[in-house]
């Protein structure tokens, strides 16, 4: 069956796409952006520190294409948004979860770049989707510093959250929309999505002919911190 899309699906202020590892929240929130707007700009957190992360990085990079400009910001995160989100050419910010492990790694205070991470994107020029991992869902992590990154995770995720218009929670491909106080306007299909005449689309519908029966769901309200924590785009 079809999958073609309504060109020029509007975009909230700002999108948070979550999920697993290979949960296909990646190629979601490109295909977000793609439906929206005739170019976008790819903010790549992920640095090269071996031959297996370079090779991840190249296949990212060739499976993009030219509608994509790419910037690489592994920590300066919020000095680029500022200066690349813009009204006609959507930011995308892949992703928040190595640019937290980058921090860690460089000894960074957290608390005050997550705050400028939140600055810029309140006042951001155009539309930003970002995407991150759920670390929270695992195996508690054995090291002092695996428990930290985790438990920083969490709580980066949750504040993002807050701040977002829409957040999307991805799981095996499948999209599920955790909050949506933005104005309604369609979310991108993946290829198995029932279209065409008698068809009607909403959020959550799955598979070919079939609803998932997973209804629209409420805003929902954004936790207290807490403590719960392998990265790679999809």
């Amino acid at each position: 069956m079809s999958s073609a899309i309504p060109p020029r699906a509007e975009l909230p202020a700002i999108t948070l796409v979550l999920g697993g590892a290979r949960s296909g929240k990646s190629r979601y929130a490109e295909r977000l952006i793609k439906t929206a707007a005739a170019h976008g700009t790819y903010c790549a957190t992920a640095e090269p520190g071996d031959a297996e992360m370079a090779a991840r990085i190249a296949a990212h990079r060739a499976r993009r294409g030219d509608f994509w400009r790419t910037i690489e910001a592994p920590v300066g995160l919020a000095e680029t948004i500022v200066a690349e989100a813009a009204p006609d050419r959507p930011l995308l910010v892949d992703c928040l979860t190595l640019w937290l492990s980058n921090l860690l790694l460089a000894e960074k205070p957290i608390e005050a770049e997550i705050a400028a991470l939140h600055a810029a994107l309140r006042d951001a020029a155009g539309p930003v989707v970002l995407v991150a991992n759920e670390v929270g869902m695992g195996l508690v992590p054995e090291t002092p510093l695996g428990r930290r990154f985790r438990d920083a995770a969490g709580w980066l995720n949750q504040e993002i959250a807050a701040l977002a218009d829409r957040v999307v929670f991805i799981a095996a491909g499948l999209p599920l929309v955790l909050k949506d106080s933005a104005p309604k306007t369609p979310s991108p299909p993946f290829s198995g999505e029932r279209e065409g005449p008698g068809a009607a689309r909403r959020e959550g519908e799955v598979g070919i002919g079939e609803r998932s029966g997973i209804p629209h769901l409420t805003p929902s309200l954004s936790a207290p911190r807490g403590g719960e924590g392998d990265s790679g785009g999809d």
